[in-house]
């Protein structure tokens, strides 16, 4: 009975000293280094306008549909970057129901920036990434936007150019040069189409 006593009282403390370490210690240490080290990215990444206000996080997608903004991926979260029902669709190649959305996608695409019906678009335009909120899109995808925003916001020629430019300011290399592609966050740039004169 003393050795059967031992042994659960033995299993308690290492369980509470465990519990402490692991439970209260550890995230601590990784939070207090998170917060001393790259704060901005411990926090969510929020971008904030210039009042102060949160107007979302440069690591989750946003539905942008106005005419006067670029457009995002679509997405297979909920009803839309619904970070609560993160996940892609799960329909494989051979889903007649994938290829009509994609099909669907296309077209809607096309008419939205004025496209010929036999133009190439962009993959990342018409389908959704795995999780469903991804906040960017590729480069191409940017460019074949910027006459229906233009229109949209009435810019002159110069206006234009300085849409175009924006674009290219905006792309993101591959991660440590060789992880993924390049591509362009729309939240950060939106933001900043509406700062344009």
């Amino acid at each position: 009975m003393k050795d059967l006593l031992t042994g659960i009282r033995s299993a308690l403390a290492a369980t509470l000293v465990l519990a402490l370490v692991c439970c209260g210690l550890y995230p601590l240490i990784v939070f207090g280094i998170s917060q001393a080290l790259f704060p901005h990215k411990a926090n969510g990444s929020l971008v904030l306008d210039s009042k102060g206000v949160v107007r979302g996080s440069a690591l989750i997608g946003q539905g942008f549909t106005g005419a006067k903004y670029f457009h995002s991926r679509p997405s297979a979260a909920g009803n839309g970057y619904d970070a609560t029902s993160s996940g892609g669709s799960n329909l494989g190649p051979t889903s007649q129901k994938l290829r009509d959305s994609i099909a669907q996608n296309i077209a809607d695409y096309r008419n939205q920036n004025e496209l010929a019906s036999d133009a190439p678009v962009p993959a990342d335009a018409v389908t959704a990434s795995a999780s469903g909120l991804d906040p960017h899109i590729s480069p191409e995808s940017a460019r074949l936007q910027i006459e229906r925003i233009a229109k949209a916001r009435g810019f002159n020629a110069e206006q234009k150019l300085c849409l175009a430019a924006l674009v290219e300011q905006f792309i993101e290399p591959p991660q440590l040069g060789l992880l993924g592609e390049p591509r362009v966050n729309i939240l950060l740039l939106n933001r900043a189409v509406d700062e344009l004169p």
